[in-house]
C-alpha cells in the first residue's frame, strides 16, 4: 500500500501558501506605504528644525556667518572633499540669505551642531564635484528607498530642462533615491502613480504647480514620469520619479 497526500490536505497546504503569499505581499505594500508618508514626515521634520535654528541663532543653517564661534573652525575653509570635518568644526556662511554650493552641506552640519537633526556630517562634498554626496557622510538618509535628502537653490533665469521650474528661486528639497549620487541627475524614487499620491496629500496633484514637484528622466520638461504640466504618467509602474518639494525660505 501507498502512502500518499490525500486532496483534503493538498488544499490544505495551498491554502497556507496562498496565506502565506498574500500576507507577503501585504506586508511589502504596508512597508511602502510608510516609505511613502516618510517623504511628508521627513519634510516636516527638516521645516521644523530650520524654523527653530532660526530662531535661535537668527540665521540660516549652512549661511550662518558667525557658526565658527560656537563650533569651532575647521582647519580649512570653506572647505572641499579633502578636507572634511570629523566633528562638530564647521566653517562660517556668508549671511546673505541664501545657501551657496558649498553652504547646502554646512546646512546639515549646522543643523547637527544645533542638536536638531541626528548624525554627523561633513559640511563638503564627497568629490571634487560640487553636485556629489554621499548619505549618511554629508546629507542624512532618508526613510525612503534607501536614498537620501539634499536642498538646493533653484534659480528662474536658468531652469532645469528635466523640471518643471517654479516661478521663485526659493531652497528646494530633493529626495534622491541612491545613497551616492548627483544633484544633477537623481536616481528616481517613485513610481508616477506614488509621485500623484505623495503630491495630491502634500500639494495640489500636479507636478508642474505648487510646492511640490517632480523631475523627469526625460530629454525635456515632459519626461517618462509626466504626461505633462498638469499631469503624472499614471500608466507606468517603474520608479522614475524623483520628488522635489519646496521650501518655505
Amino acid at each position: 500500500m501507498r502512502n500518499g497526500f490525500s486532496l483534503i490536505e493538498l488544499s490544505i497546504v495551498l491554502v497556507i501558501l496562498g496565506l502565506l503569499t498574500g500576507g507577503i505581499l501585504s506586508g511589502q505594500a504596508l512597508i511602502r506605504a510608510a516609505e511613502l508618508r516618510a517623504v511628508s514626515t521627513e519634510y516636516s521634520r527638516y521645516m521644523t528644525a530650520i524654523q527653530t535654528f532660526r530662531d535661535k541663532y537668527f540665521a540660516i543653517p549652512g549661511d550662518m556667518n558667525n557658526a565658527t564661534k560656537f563650533w569651532t573652525a575647521m582647519a580649512s575653509c570653506p572647505g572641499d572633499y579633502t578636507t572634511p570635518s570629523t566633528g562638530a568644526a564647521t566653517c562660517d556662511g556668508d549671511g546673505n540669505g541664501s545657501l551657496s554650493v558649498i553652504e547646502r552641506y554646512r546646512f546639515w552640519q549646522h543643523l547637527a551642531n544645533a542638536g536638531l537633526i541626528e548624525g554627523s556630517y561633513t559640511g563638503v562634498p564627497s568629490t571634487s564635484s560640487t553636485a556629489n554626496l554621499t548619505v549618511g557622510s554629508n546629507v542624512p538618509r532618508s526613510r525612503v528607498g534607501g536614498g537620501g535628502v539634499q536642498i538646493f537653490k533653484l534659480s528662474d533665469t536658468t531652469p532645469s530642462t528635466n523640471l518643471y521650474n517654479p516661478t521663485d528661486s526659493r531652497h528646494t528639497f530633493i529626495f534622491l533615491g541612491a545613497a551616492t549620487l548627483m544633484v544633477g541627475t537623481p536616481a528616481a524614487l517613485l513610481t508616477p502613480e506614488e509621485a500623484w499620491n505623495v503630491d495630491t496629500k502634500m500639494d495640489d496633484g500636479t507636478p508642474g504647480t505648487g510646492i511640490f514637484y517632480n523631475y523627469t528622466t526625460g530629454s525635456s520638461t515632459v519626461g517618462t514620469c509626466t504626461t505633462s504640466a498638469s499631469a503624472y504618467a499614471l500608466t507606468l509602474t517603474s520608479k522614475v520619479c524623483a520628488p522635489y518639494i519646496m521650501a518655505t525660505f
